[in-house]
């Protein structure tokens, strides 16, 4: 249980975030995880208005039944509960996997309030995955910080409280618990990038550096320290060269700065 709530203790610590927290529960064991210790121990969070919702991003022939799932299981715990239908197919050029997101993301966004948080179950193993992946694109500083706890979404927040916490624990939570959880046949495809590095890839390097998903995710973190440095450092010159007009620098003042080869 401890290893589940203190997370969530201290992300919901600051009572700035927000007051109305939406769950986004796809069913899975991740998101029940989250949604259950939300659900039992929302005695902690008094202040806090709880909700959950399903996105049937119609794609698949079960997504329906899996909405109901949901439902009932919020139904059980005397959970609010919404769909949202949305249209997730992909544009030209675009996966199938980052078209399903964006458009999921999106109708999320259209839901929060200045008031409103997200929040979503990704564990230290999404963001290990989350980093290969953006290190296979070459990404920088920026794309390499992965997923940040806390961050802006519409008019609100998305909050990823379990970023530290290995999604073992959340299956020993859930088990425990005898909690009942979808299980999607396309997480095993490796067909898809995520896929293939979480059952060919991670479990090969796990044999031989068992910590893994810990050094990956602390490396995501220095990174995202680092991107943020970096976004001030610009923002403190940016400054200095600013003149009166927006339409011109200080060329004298830029002319000091360090250049950059």
């Amino acid at each position: 249980m401890k290893v589940c709530l203190l997370p969530l203790s201290k992300l919901l610590a600051d009572k700035r975030l927000a007051r109305h927290l939406i769950i986004g529960y796809s069913g899975g064991l991740d998101s029940h995880v989250l949604l259950h210790v939300l659900a039992t121990q929302g005695h902690h969070w008094p202040e806090r208005r709880l909700e959950a919702i399903y996105v049937d991003h119609g794609l698949h022939t079960a997504s329906v039944a899996w909405g109901e799932h949901c439902a009932n299981v919020c139904r059980d715990l005397n959970l609010p509960f919404r769909v949202l239908k949305i249209d997730a197919r992909p544009t030209p050029g675009e996966s199938p996997e980052a078209a399903a997101r964006r458009a999921r993301y999106t109708a999320f966004a259209t839901e929060l309030s200045p008031d409103a948080a997200l929040l979503t179950a990704h564990h230290c193993d999404d963001q290990a995955e989350t980093l290969l992946l953006q290190l296979l694109r070459g990404a920088g500083p920026h794309g390499l910080a992965a997923m940040p706890a806390v961050s802006r979404l519409g008019e609100g927040w998305l909050l990823r409280p379990f970023l530290e916490v290995d999604r073992a624990e959340l299956l020993a939570y859930a088990r425990t618990h005898d909690l009942q959880w979808i299980e999607d046949a396309s997480n095993t495809d490796i067909g898809f990038d995520r896929n293939y590095l979480r059952h060919q890839v991670l479990p090969v390097l796990r044999e031989r550096w068992p910590a893994v998903n810990r050094t990956l995710s602390r490396s995501a973190r220095l990174c995202a320290e680092t991107a943020t440095w970096l976004d001030e450092e610009a923002a403190a010159d940016l400054a200095r060269v600013a003149t009166e007009r927006p339409d011109r620098l200080a060329v004298p003042v830029l002319r000091e700065l360090s250049a950059v080869s």
